[in-house]
């Protein structure tokens, strides 16, 4: 079967950006002139996903707001003749790309989260996307694959769970979910095991699972048995990892950059290199930092 669902778990508070999270979802933190859930719905829409559901919580109405119709806005737009403008607007939420939002009532973990979407995902494989995690696909911006398109060609050739892994110092593996392959050589091979934030004389391995999964509908049921693990929380990892042996899941190593702006060190590095890019922004950047240089 195809992909055409995916699951954005964006009901988190975003502790670690306070004050600025107060308020605002952090997934509507700006990274140049896109909020970060915006990058990661594109990076769905690029893969050819259609139906985007968000996993929200009380306080993330403005998500909500972001890809409904503006009325107001728009009619502003259209009375003062900005066409560009309108046209960004509209590109916002396309008209074939459909949203639908569920609430997580407590904040119980990552597979909790996934959990709660159960009933829109039904009987199919789906796509879910960590907004925290900006990634973009090696050569992206010059119309290559963005890193869930390479996950979907990878779950077309090899029928499962695919979870995108990175190499990390054996240092941080406290911080990711951890999977035991046997030499990930190639970009696909097969999991054996996973442990979730392990210590570093424990961990099997340093290839950390970065925040792009494609998953079977059998997840849920593994989740929906799991007792709680790592820091109290239904964790995705532990469902993930309980369907080794019944179901094949696979480690993907993608082409490309992964910026963790859950962290503000992430976070600015996404900001800095995008505006870098930005064929507007970038000359101004580089003249500024080397006035900082001088």
């Amino acid at each position: 079967m195809s992909i055409r669902k995916a699951v954005f778990p964006v009901g988190g508070l975003g502790t670690r950006f306070l004050p600025a999270t107060k308020a605002i979802p952090k997934e509507m933190l700006p990274v140049v002139d896109k909020p970060l859930i915006q990058y990661a719905v594109e990076e769905a829409y690029a893969a050819g996903i259609r139906e985007m559901i968000f996993v929200t919580g009380r306080h993330k109405r403005a998500i909500e707001d972001h890809f409904d119709t503006a009325y107001e806005l728009e009619a502003e737009l259209e009375a003062a003749h900005k066409r560009d403008l309108l046209k960004l607007v509209h590109a916002i939420k396309p008209d074939d790309m459909d949203c639908v939002y569920v609430r997580q009532p407590r904040a119980l973990g990552l597979g909790h989260a996934v959990l709660c979407a159960e009933r829109l995902v039904g009987d199919e494989p789906f796509a879910v996307l960590l907004a925290d995690d900006l990634m973009l696909g090696r050569e992206q911006a010059q119309g290559g694959p963005s890193v869930l398109q390479q996950m979907v060609q990878a779950y077309a050739e090899n029928p499962g769970t695919i979870l995108a892994v990175q190499d990390v110092p054996r240092s941080e593996t406290r911080r990711y979910g951890v999977v035991d392959v046997r030499g990930l050589q190639a970009t696909v091979a097969e999991v054996f095991g996973m442990v979730e934030k392990p210590l570093p004389q424990n961990a099997p391995s340093t290839l950390a699972v970065a925040g792009r999964y494609v998953l079977t509908p059998g997840v849920f049921e593994s989740i929906r048995r799991q007792p709680r693990g790592s820091g109290g929380e239904i964790q995705l990892t532990d469902g993930i990892a309980a369907l080794i042996g019944s179901e094949k899941v696979y480690a993907f190593r993608y082409d490309g950059r992964r910026y963790d702006c859950g962290s503000k060190e992430g976070f600015l590095e996404a900001t800095l290199d995008l505006a870098l890019a930005n064929p507007e922004l970038g000359p101004a950047v580089r003249a500024h930092m080397a006035r900082l240089a001088a």
